[in-house]
Parts: C-alpha cells; sequence; structure tokens
C-alpha cells in the first residue's frame, strides 16, 4: 500500500518537479494542497484563477484539496486554518506533506515548526539541488510553464506572460535566481510529462498590484 501524503502545490514549475520526483518514486499516493485567496478566487502568490487549478490537477489526476484564506487575515489565522486540514488529513492517515522548495532555510523551518504541532512530517524532494541543475531539468523533461507574476522590484515587467525555457534563462539579469527561489516570479505549468493532457489558456491583462507585483492574468 501507497503511504499518503500532501504535497503542497502552488501550480507553478517548483511544484510540478517536485510532483514528478515523487511520482517517480512510486510509493506515495498524493493529494494537492493549494492556498486561495479569498475573494479573488486565485492561488495565493501566484495569482492564478481557480478554474485554470482545477484543470491542471484534473490534467494530472490527482485529487486537490483547496483552502481558503482571507487576502487581509493574519498570519495567525492563516496557521489556524492550515492546522485544521492537518488534522483532517493526519486522521486519513497522512504522516507527511512534501514542499517545493531548494535553499531557504528559514521558510524550511517555518514550515517544519508548523507541521511539528500537528505530529506531521515536512520534506523537500529538491532540497539543496543547484537552482540552475534544477530549471535546465525542469526545460528538459518537457515541462511548460509561463510566468504568471514578476516582483517589479527585482526584475522587468517585460517577463511577466513569457515561457519559461532557454531562451528566459539567458535572458534573466545575473542578479536574479534561475528558479525563482527568492521570490522574484512565479509560474503556472500548463504541460509536461507527468499531465495526461495540455492545459488551454488565452493571455489576459497585466496587473500591478501594491505597486510592486505585476500579474498576467491566464484565461
Amino acid at each position: 500500500m501507497k503511504e499518503k501524503i500532501l504535497l503542497s502545490w502552488s501550480g507553478g514549475k517548483d511544484s510540478a518537479l517536485a510532483l514528478y520526483q515523487l511520482v517517480m518514486q512510486k510509493k506515495y499516493d498524493i493529494t494537492l494542497l493549494t492556498t486561495i485567496t479569498d475573494p479573488y478566487e486565485r492561488i495565493s502568490m501566484h495569482g492564478v484563477r481557480e478554474d485554470l487549478l482545477e484543470k491542471q490537477a484534473k490534467a494530472l489526476g490527482f485529487p486537490l484539496e483547496k483552502v481558503y484564506i482571507d487576502s487581509n487575515g493574519s498570519n495567525e489565522k492563516y496557521n489556524k486554518s492550515m492546522e485544521e486540514v492537518m488534522n483532517k488529513y493526519k486522521k486519513l492517515g497522512v504522516t507527511k506533506v512534501a514542499f517545493g522548495d531548494i535553499f531557504l532555510e528559514d521558510i524550511r523551518k517555518y514550515r517544519e515548526d508548523n507541521l511539528k504541532k500537528v505530529g506531521v512530517e515536512a520534506i523537500f524532494p529538491l532540497w539543496a539541488r543547484d537552482t540552475e541543475e534544477i530549471a535546465n531539468t525542469f526545460i528538459n523533461l518537457n515541462f511548460q510553464s509561463i510566468l504568471t507574476c514578476v516582483d517589479t522590484e527585482v526584475l522587468g515587467g517585460e517577463f511577466v506572460g513569457r515561457l519559461y525555457d532557454k531562451n528566459l534563462l539567458k535572458d534573466l539579469p545575473e542578479s536574479i535566481d534561475l528558479g525563482g527561489e527568492n521570490g522574484e516570479f512565479h509560474s503556472f505549468v500548463f504541460n509536461g510529462p507527468i499531465f495526461k493532457e495540455k492545459i488551454p489558456f488565452a493571455l489576459g491583462e497585466k496587473v500591478l498590484r501594491d505597486e510592486r507585483f505585476l500579474f498576467c492574468d491566464l484565461i
């Protein structure tokens, strides 16, 4: 019997590569866990519409658990919501949650500390791998992804809406992590080796929020 786990799912490239690694191990029964920001009905931070998230989960063939969080909610309220979900899945036999983090120690500790409170282990399939190697592995595996948000304080707005491919890697400034691990950009994966079908979408309007984050809507 396969071990039941949750995967923290943002819909982006690191989540997809982490999922790929877990699938290749052939020992996990995986449920995707995604936070949705109310009232926008979009994936938190990435800004992708909820209906595209649902199509993504269907194309991947994995169950999806959505946690709704208030756009103006406190961190305490967020932690309470996540704790409730963890307790729910722990009763269903889940003992681990996987994350696509690569090298940010403070985020890893935050995740581990929160999960310890409910007796669940955090695992990191991509941890400590070189981000250039990860970027090229993702592209060489024929995953297809598009940038949905950029932090304009560190990266030009012209990058939003571009495909995450080798041309983009060449064009990124040297100061930018090739995986966007420091929050420079976020992405949406719409095809790849673990997808049953490609997800169709069109580019919508670009919107600047908080005078900093430029989002490209996907329709």
